[in-house]
């Protein structure tokens, strides 16, 4: 099977699940983990439609959080919180207008996905976005999916980047 054809099938089983309630479930068991509770700069995401949803974590004043912006081919990390104005990239993403920062300060990535394999591997969209921006990444990796979005594998290419964690509900 081609990723095309995952990320197809993907998007299909993602359209019949109730996301809000996922979200809110993924958002409080990620809460609840070590991982989340010792670090202190946070990159999150800002969900598409139909995307597990994060966002509430921005109430968390004991942490900063930070949100990816898109500059040419790369991914940059920005300083976000609640409220904060943010613009639509070419993407459709809502991205912050803030200045980036070093990816060095942050110690927890959560990374968006379509899917999960079981070794870890995620499927983005297909820009290759994350994996340039993990590449030499040393904090955290986490990725917050239903479990009906975890396959068997992904089909990895070599430049393809794991995830320390998968967290399901």
């Amino acid at each position: 099977m081609e990723k095309q054809q995952l990320r197809n099938i993907s998007k299909e089983i993602r359209s019949k699940l109730n996301i809000k309630s996922l979200s809110q479930k993924l958002v409080k068991k990620l809460s609840e983990t070590n991982e989340y509770k010792n670090a202190k700069n946070i990159m999150i995401y800002y969900p598409l439609p139909n995307e597990i949803n994060l966002l509430a974590l921005l109430k968390d004043n004991t942490k900063k959080f930070f949100l990816p912006k898109i500059d040419g081919q790369n991914l940059l990390c920005c300083p976000y919180k609640e409220g904060d104005k943010t613009c639509l990239s070419r993407f459709k993403t809502c991205e912050p207008i803030s200045e980036p920062c070093s990816k060095n300060l942050i110690d927890l990535v959560i990374i968006p996905a379509l899917a999960v394999d079981k070794n870890n591997y995620r499927l983005g969209y297909g820009g290759g976005f994350y994996d340039r921006f993990l590449n030499d990444f040393t904090g955290l990796k986490i990725v917050c999916l239903p479990q009906e979005l975890v396959f068997d594998t992904i089909y990895p290419e070599s430049h393809d980047i794991k995830a320390d964690i998968i967290l399901t509900v």
